[in-house]
């Protein structure tokens, strides 16, 4: 028996869940397939992943029921501390610090577990009578054209959808049928990122020191993990030279716990690190474009940006928010929801803005990146600059809520 729905959603990663999640909420008679069964990704113990979510983002999940399914309170990011320097210096002087307060806010943004996440998305996913949940599942596309779409399952069920989309990741096996190419730039650096326990409270402030080999930065949890050796803990996002990187990976807890606190500026007391820690070539990713007949593409599988600015998973959030506002409210006016003229409003939303948050991360990359002195000298007093110019300093505290 064929299943019938509006929009088929392959890929059940944050972004692609929260969209068929929103969806669904929203009344869309939508179905969601991944190749991995859902149970095992909802990590049973604390793993060192966690998601920085904006204040932008927030609504989505709100609006799809997954907020409120969080296992534990996240935690606030409630100040921002930007500084320069070196590993194993204390940081300048010349810094930058953002207050939530300041912008009449509560907080810039949440920071969530990876495994909260995915409990959050698993307790949801069954509760919609809309949506249709196929993992383990991989789908075949039998046809995509301008009737609709049709797939088939591994598990030998049909369905047929008016859009499909892709959410698998920077490697979409739906984009790359569709023809769709991709610009790359890879930075010749590795992410490292993991959590950390600590000996003082952070006092839900974020840091983010720019080091010459690349960023650190140090994201506030709500508490430690249990058997941690200190009572508080942070995330950290921590990127340098690939050659370096490997041996930081290498080294053992105590030693790499020695090099997170070169890092650091010392406020933070003892550090060690708890949890898996976690590495990934860094690098830049677009599609040429977002859309094909009957096809959007969201998330990773449109665009990858470096971690600098933390936006990376919250600009695929912005794309599921936008893809569902423009179903829902075809379906709810009897159009069509995979029609070329609704693709062509999604891709408009989404490009532009995609586009200015990819060369706003590639050109601090480049900025901050670079240790020669002159440029280093340069970089602190715009730091500093900013942080006394008041509509500046607010249009980068807007850009940090995404």
């Amino acid at each position: 028996m064929t299943l019938e729905v509006s929009v088929a959603v392959v890929g059940a990663g944050p972004v692609g869940a929260t969209l068929a999640t929103a969806l669904a909420a929203r009344g869309v008679r939508a179905a969601v397939i991944d190749a991995a069964p859902l149970p095992p990704m909802e990590m049973p113990e604390f793993d060192g992943r966690c998601y920085a979510i904006s204040r932008g983002s927030r609504p989505v999940l709100e609006a799809a029921g997954i907020w409120e399914h969080l296992p534990a309170p996240p935690c606030p990011i409630e100040s921002i501390r930007v500084a320069d320097g070196e590993p194993g210096r204390p940081p300048s002087r010349l810094g930058l610090t953002f207050r939530a307060d300041e912008s009449g806010v509560d907080a810039f943004g949440w920071m969530v577990e990876a495994r909260s996440l995915r409990v959050a998305l698993n307790a949801r996913l069954p509760m919609l009578d809309s949506l249709s949940v196929f993992a383990p599942a991989t789908a075949e596309v039998l046809e995509r054209g301008p009737a609709g779409v049709r797939l088939r399952l591994s598990t030998g069920q049909d369905i047929t959808a008016r859009l499909l989309v892709a959410a698998e990741g920077r490697g979409s096996p739906l984009r790359r049928e569709a023809g769709i190419s991709v610009d790359r730039l890879d930075y010749r650096r590795l992410g490292m990122v993991g959590a950390f326990a600590h000996e003082h409270p952070h006092g839900n402030q974020a840091l983010e020191m720019f080091l010459p080999a690349g960023p650190f930065a140090q994201l506030p949890l709500a508490e430690a993990p249990p058997g941690s050796p200190f009572p508080y803990a942070s995330a950290f996002v921590w990127s340098d030279r690939t050659e370096v990187a490997k041996r930081m990976m290498a080294l053992d807890d105590a030693a790499f716990s020695r090099e997170l606190a070169r890092r650091i500026d010392g406020s933070l007391g003892e550090v060690a690190v708890v949890g898996r820690r976690w590495s990934y070539p860094l690098s830049a990713l677009h599609a040429a474009r977002y859309t094909a007949e009957r096809l959007a593409l969201v998330g990773d599988a449109a665009h990858g940006i470096h971690p600098i600015a933390g936006q990376g998973l919250n600009l695929g959030f912005h794309d599921a928010t936008a893809l569902a506002e423009l179903v829902a409210a075809a379906v709810e006016a009897g159009d069509d929801p995979g029609s070329a003229a609704l693709l062509a409003r999604y891709q408009a939303a989404r490009r532009p803005k995609t586009v200015a948050m990819l060369g706003a991360t590639h050109a601090l990359e480049r900025l901050f990146g670079n240790g020669f002195g002159p440029v280093r000298l340069a970089r602190r007093l715009g730091i500093a600059a900013v942080d006394r110019i008041g509509p500046l300093k607010q249009a980068f505290a807007r850009a940090a809520m995404g």
